[in-house]
């Protein structure tokens, strides 16, 4: 990437930051435009209007970027509420399966299948990682003609492997089942075309690779399969309906168009003023360039980890590896700790150096974003090797 993106996180002089899968650094634009929103707020001079039309420009630029139409992108507060709102509008019969790699899984691409067994009858279908990967044989043979739904992460939150999503979703078709995307640590970071990959849904939150704060997502869901959905929560931002205040009649409840039948209650407008200006940026670089310099990083990192003999999860750079690179036992502990002391030690290490990364399901990971550049790498590896030298 050109020196000038670096120049406009200003937290990227101040640390090497290897954490946007947790939480992006903000950039300079983004946060100028918050300081116009939250003006115009003070002063009064806040018009819902424009708030609205930084909330449909948004939209729109998020549609571009994953390939999809406005009308098939819903306004959210992050993943998790995308992933509820879709999976709880499905028609559900009792005996319907979803089937899902729950060791892969954030936690909350998980509770609301449980949840759904109790509720609606249903059965979830456990596939086991091979490997620290989504495994494309054994999820499509888990698959049968009562699979409703098929559910898995673009990329893995830990230890961070890139998801063969579209032969899963080319598997899911040929049982008529439909396929949603935890897509947290992909959009933005890596190129995403739906329409290419052939699913049906995917939710994503803005303060990841979205570069932007925490409180706005977005949910796909594609025209045709969200016109046959029922949405769990209405309000009338999805109601195909032009008056603020009307008396209720049975007429009126015509759900807007696509994915737009999902919007709820007024926007996050402070959120959507962020995410417009951070999804400008991503569409000024390119996401092809942001990807090919995240992916030229993290395998600079693998090989340079590798190399002092640290325990690269996924082994040496391939098709695998998009922006995260894990250091440890895949699944070897809890969410800030590893059964092995010595990634505990690592860790401590590390970022006694100044060098802010995570433990994530017992792995040191270290998640890469457009701001990084080489003198990142190089600062990991020479404490990495510090401690080497010692242990």
């Amino acid at each position: 990437m050109n020196p000038d993106v670096r120049a406009l996180f200003p937290g990227a002089r101040e640390q090497p930051y290897f954490d946007i899968s947790a939480n992006s650094l903000m950039a300079e634009p983004v946060r100028a435009a918050i300081e116009r929103h939250l003006g115009a707020r003070m002063s009064g001079r806040g018009d819902k209007t424009e708030m609205v039309a930084t909330v449909n420009r948004a939209r729109a630029s998020f549609a571009s970027l994953i390939g999809a139409r406005p009308d098939e992108v819903a306004i959210t507060k992050n993943v998790s509420d995308g992933l509820n709102l879709f999976g709880a509008s499905l028609p559900w019969r009792a005996g319907d399966n979803v089937v899902l790699c729950p060791a892969l899984e954030h936690p909350n691409n998980i509770y609301l299948w449980y949840s759904l067994v109790r509720t609606d009858g249903i059965e979830v279908r456990p596939v086991a990682p091979e490997e620290g990967h989504v495994p494309v044989e054994a999820m499509a043979a888990a698959m049968d003609e009562r699979t409703r739904l098929v559910t898995l992460p673009s990329i893995t939150f830990a230890p961070g492997f890139v998801t063969d999503m579209k032969a899963i979703a080319t598997a899911a078709r040929g049982v008529g089942a439909l396929t949603l995307v935890d897509a947290a640590q992909s959009v933005g970071a890596h190129r995403t075309d739906v329409e290419d990959l052939g699913v049906d849904a995917l939710a994503v939150a803005a303060q990841k690779a979205l570069l932007s704060v925490y409180g706005f997502g977005f949910l796909y869901v594609r025209r045709e399969v969200a016109e046959t959905l029922t949405p769990v929560h209405v309000a009338r931002f999805g109601i195909e309906l032009d008056a603020h205040e009307t008396a209720y009649s049975d007429d009126e409840l015509r759900f807007r168009p696509g994915a737009l039948r999902f919007d709820v209650g007024n926007y996050n407008y402070l959120g959507a003023a962020a995410t417009d200006a951070a999804l400008d940026l991503l569409s000024d670089w390119g996401v092809g360039r942001v990807e090919r310099h995240v992916r030229g990083l993290a395998a600079d990192l693998a090989n340079g980890l590798l190399d002092l003999g640290l325990p690269v999860v996924g082994g040496r750079p391939g098709p695998h590896l998009a922006h995260i690179v894990s250091v440890g036992e895949s699944g070897g502990g809890r969410h800030y700790t590893a059964d092995d002391p010595a990634m505990n030690s690592l860790y401590d290490h590390l970022t006694a150096a100044g060098i802010r990364l995570a433990i994530r399901t017992g792995m040191l990971r270290f998640s890469i974003g457009a701001y990084n550049d080489k003198s990142d790498i190089d600062r990991v590896l020479k404490a990495a090797q510090a401690w080497c030298s010692t242990n």
